[in-house]
């Protein structure tokens, strides 16, 4: 495959993942508008945001059975529009247990076409022998940030959410479809036994959905409670709380974006020591601001950190032999469990002792990759790659 073909296939590749985030981001602006229109009180509302991940939990592991059949990139092109017209599943629910069945299937879509277009983000990274994962992921973040500004603007205007997903939903998967076609296959490798039906995360992958994991809980604990951060502890008013979590927002769509230089210069294992470190000084400004600029600045500098953590173990997992999509499935399972944990484990901790004590917590999370860097310095065992890459992936990993 030429260089030509290779960057057009990354182009495609990062459309998918901006266009992912875009969905992502347009639904969280309307979350105001389902809880007045079905009349749901906050707890309720709660339960029912709990819906998408564990859809995407339960979902997640059937990819590889998927891709058995169809292909990864076939797959992503039948799924990737199931996931955006998912999104006018909720607008349209008349009730909370609709609501719930709706947010399901939301969450497996969702989780399903993660796995997808990381695998075929891992394939064309593996082409072009450069790391190109987190640049990905910020695509993501990029296509978040715009759709949740589009997202703002609807709401502010008072279009009804059920037009606003409809027209969001259709133009998403037409993009989506347009720049799935024509997507290379990986090269075909040694005959393979077909995955089971619901494949469990290989237990190779675990020392690398644990990094992810602790990543997660720091951006998602971060995410949830900067607001509540900074208006209970460092005393800021709502606006200038709002400012916080569009700090953590843009810091990891700038360093995801960015990432590609530092990771090519100083290898995964250092960039994710790097990251660790960064991490953990802003949760240490976060745990002792008292004043608004010193948390907003904690919280940018959690972003920064935990930024390219998972994007580079879902790299490492594509490249770890085996089924690409079944491995990122494993370590995908495993760490967006995070997003079900770290607000609630975070606002428990908080009840029993305060929000600065809790994100002691958080921060001990966030600085983790400063000592589970090392399982990114596994060997990459890519079929009928491994005499090229090897000088390759010595000098990532020193």
């Amino acid at each position: 495959m030429t260089d030509r073909v290779l960057n057009r296939t990354r182009r495609r590749v990062s459309i998918v993942f901006a266009g992912h985030g875009a969905v992502v981001g347009a639904f969280a602006t309307r979350i105001p508008w389902l809880q007045q229109h079905l009349g749901l009180s906050e707890s309720t509302l709660g339960v029912a945001l709990l819906a998408p991940a564990v859809g995407s939990f339960v979902a997640m592991p059937f990819t590889s059975r998927l891709v058995h059949h169809l292909g990864n990139s076939r797959a992503l092109t039948c799924l990737f529009p199931l996931w955006c017209g998912s999104l006018i599943l909720p607008a349209f629910s008349p009730n909370l247990p609709a609501l719930c069945l709706a947010l399901g299937i939301f969450g497996a879509t969702s989780g399903m076409t993660d796995v997808l277009m990381n695998a075929q983000g891992v394939q064309v990274e593996q082409r072009l022998q450069r790391p190109i994962i987190p640049s990905l992921h910020g695509m993501w973040a990029v296509g978040g940030l715009v759709s949740s500004g589009c997202g703002a603007l609807a709401a502010g205007a008072d279009i009804d959410a059920r037009l606003h997903f409809t027209v969001t939903a259709a133009l998403l998967a037409g993009v989506g479809l347009l720049a799935t076609r024509h997507l290379p296959e990986a090269e075909p490798t040694e005959a393979r036994q077909p995955p089971p039906r619901f494949a469990l995360p290989p237990l190779s992958t675990l020392p690398l959905g644990v990094l992810g994991f602790c990543a997660v809980f720091a951006e998602g604990a971060s995410g949830n409670w900067s607001a509540v951060y900074l208006t209970s502890t460092a005393n800021a008013s709502e606006g200038v709380a709002a400012l916080s979590y569009t700090g953590l927002s843009f810091t990891l769509a700038l360093a995801r974006l960015a990432s590609g230089f530092v990771v090519t210069h100083l290898g995964p294992v250092r960039t994710v020591r790097l990251s660790g470190g960064i991490a953990a000084l802003g949760g240490t400004l976060v745990v002792l601001a008292r004043t608004p600029p010193v948390a907003i600045s904690g919280f940018a500098l959690i972003g920064i950190g935990v930024a390219v953590v998972l994007p580079l173990s879902f790299s490492a997992a594509g490249g770890h032999g085996g089924d690409p999509s079944r491995n990122i499935a494993g370590v995908a399972t495993i760490t967006y469990t995070s997003n079900l944990l770290a607000p609630a484990v975070t606002g428990a901790v908080a009840d029993a002792t305060s929000l600065p004590a809790a994100f002691v917590l958080v921060t001990a999370f966030a600085a983790s990759p400063l000592f589970l860097a090392s399982t990114l310095a596994r060997p990459v065992q890519s079929p009928g790659r491994e005499r090229q890459n090897e000088p390759q992936q010595a000098d990532l990993s020193s």
